[in-house]
């Protein structure tokens, strides 16, 4: 597609002269036609990236640092002070940024790094957020599942003022709010906290769906459709995560939230969390047990070469849930593999659906909200894709 800015080593026919590291180069097709101007490292997963299509432009990291700073600025109109602080202001190629995550949680960014391009520019990109964002700390980490394909070392660095400190600004738990809820961040330990600022409508839908259902919260973590899901009026929600660490924050942050009067006085009672595999513990329980499903799991392709050992695993946990819910009942459903394609999953849908021997209604279509825009020359960029369905049986 026109504008796509990835181009890998085997589309190129030479390179004149030879890079002898990372740096600015100028496209040009076969017969000597301008293409773009791009960033070219042979140490990377993605050799070249391409940023602009403008001849005329000079790219030097001043371009990168102005390109973040439109990003941020395209942001700042999303935030609501009374009921959302936290939101995604960088978004990667979507944002014309390669390898560039930044997502803030009221005053504590953090920024992650997938591609040595981000590395490279780094400051660039720091620099940027501090000046739009004024954030009283940033966090840059580089994302481990890229660190050895982009031939990065893993760090993590911490930015006071924007400038580069090793200390910490303050200690304890860092507070923040999403649709008027209260989420915790731990300081200094923000890359096992987590949060994941793309679900955020989706939570929403959730909850109105709840009132009076059975929950099943599948891939939990640390609870964000399950607080939605309390709020709502659900009349039980079961949260199952692998990690005992991010269901004891879960059940911290349910019980912050009754203290602030956000979530009912007795959602505590409701809750019940379990630490198991939670393709396995699906499988475990009985069949009308529940009228609602949360499916999230993690990226399970994370390359078009496991594209298909990922798909019969959502295809067997959707199997499964579809059996297992009550008839009429309610499944979100979600994928977050940037190598499955919407139509992929949908297709895959309808085989669990055959294998399963129901009928199934798609009454909602999800994605992430707009915070995480889907730029249509990279339609990588819609990884999170998922659906509202009814089991009819």
């Amino acid at each position: 597609m026109k504008h796509h800015p990835w181009i890998f080593s085997g589309a190129i026919s030479r390179t004149e002269p030879r890079f002898t590291t990372g740096d600015w180069a100028d496209v040009y097709t076969s017969d000597g036609r301008f293409i773009a101007h791009g960033w070219y490292d042979e140490k990377s997963h993605i050799i070249l990236h391409l940023l602009s299509w403008d001849e005329e432009e000079t790219m030097s990291g001043q371009s990168v640092q102005e390109l973040a700073v439109e990003s941020i600025r395209r942001r700042m109109e999303m935030i609501d002070s009374d009921g959302t602080n936290a939101l995604r202001l960088i978004h990667g190629e979507a944002d014309f940024l390669p390898g560039v995550a930044v997502d803030i949680y009221a005053g504590i960014a953090r920024i992650v790094i997938s591609s040595r391009f981000a590395d490279h520019f780094l400051h660039d990109i720091v620099k940027a957020v501090q000046e739009e964002a004024d954030p009283e700390m940033i966090e840059a980490v580089v994302d481990r599942s890229y660190a050895s394909s982009e031939n990065l070392r893993e760090y993590r660095r911490i930015f006071i003022n924007g400038e580069e400190t090793d200390k910490e600004d303050g200690t304890g738990n860092h507070l923040f709010l999403e649709d008027s809820l209260l989420y915790s961040l731990e300081r200094g330990n923000m890359q096992k906290s987590g949060f994941y600022c793309d679900q955020r409508e989706n939570r929403k839908i959730a909850e109105s769906y709840a009132e009076g259902r059975d929950v099943l919260d599948l891939f939990s973590y640390t609870g964000g459709f399950t607080l939605h899901v309390l709020r709502g009026g659900c009349r039980s929600v079961k949260a199952v995560d692998s990690s005992e660490s991010a269901l004891k924050t879960l059940q911290s942050q349910v019980q912050l939230n009754i203290d602030n009067g956000n979530i009912p006085a007795d959602s505590s009672a409701r809750l019940s969390a379990v630490a198991a595999d939670c393709f396995e513990y699906i499988r475990s329980i009985g069949e009308n047990e529940y009228d609602m499903m949360i499916l999230d799991p993690p990226k399970l392709a994370k390359t078009k070469s496991a594209l298909d050992n990922a798909l019969k695993a959502y295809k067997d946990l959707n199997r499964v849930a579809m059996m297992k819910i009550g008839n009429g009942g309610i499944i979100f459903t979600f994928s977050c593999s940037g190598a499955v394609s919407r139509e992929d999953f949908r297709m895959m849908l309808g085989w669990a659906a055959k294998d399963a021997g129901v009928e199934i209604q798609i009454l909602e279509t999800l994605s992430a909200g707009p915070d995480h825009p889907i730029r249509l020359s990279f339609p990588e960029s819609e990884y999170l894709k998922g659906y509202v369905l009814r089991v009819l049986k």
